[in-house]
């Protein structure tokens, strides 16, 4: 099976990683979950921990076992890294090669394939910055964008673009690419 990289961003929708994390373990895949600091405000470590059966990287400070840092060894073992509730910070990072945290490091060592879920507020997906920085990840070999969901209501009690696409989505999306690879 496959070892996949879990990248899980600072929006509220980062909780539905866990499901995520757990089906993929149920799956038979390895699974890594790495967090930005923001995601961990809506997040538990110890949660996606327990779901997927390994320990979570959300600073530098949690590289500690070895002298390669982790960020570099996941990089290379990866198969696949999904970016789920990909936050307007986190694709702008991405986009300009920034890398103030683990997973934008461990995305700019990353050579396998990257899917890419984002989600946001309606506005701050249809911003021309955001556009530009999804149109130039989008661009890139081997790079996928998902979503967001066409409609539905947003956290902030907006309506419209933007919402994180539906959790049996998800797991679709990253079957078919995995059967493919």
């Amino acid at each position: 099976m496959a070892c996949v990289v879990l990248g899980v961003c600072g929006s509220i929708a980062a909780y539905k990683a866990a499901d995520v994390a757990s089906w993929l373990v149920k799956q038979g895949h390895e699974v890594h979950c790495v967090c930005t600091p923001a995601a961990l405000r809506f997040v538990t470590p110890l949660t996606l921990m327990t779901l997927s059966r390994n320990p979570v990287i959300s600073s530098f400070e949690d590289e500690v076992d070895s002298w390669v840092p982790v960020h570099i060894a996941l990089a290379q073992r990866a198969d696949l890294l999904v970016v789920l509730a990909a936050t307007a910070n986190t694709l702008a990072c991405m986009a300009h090669g920034q890398a103030p945290n683990a997973l934008t490091s461990l995305y700019l060592a990353n050579r396998a394939p990257v899917l890419i879920f984002p989600a946001m507020n309606g506005r701050m997906w249809e911003h021309p910055a955001t556009r530009e920085n999804v149109a130039c990840l989008a661009a890139r070999p081997h790079h996928h964008i998902c979503g967001p969901a066409e409609s539905g209501m947003l956290a902030c009690g907006d309506e419209g673009k933007g919402r994180l696409l539906p959790v049996p989505e998800i797991c679709e999306t990253i079957t078919r690419h995995l059967s493919r690879a």
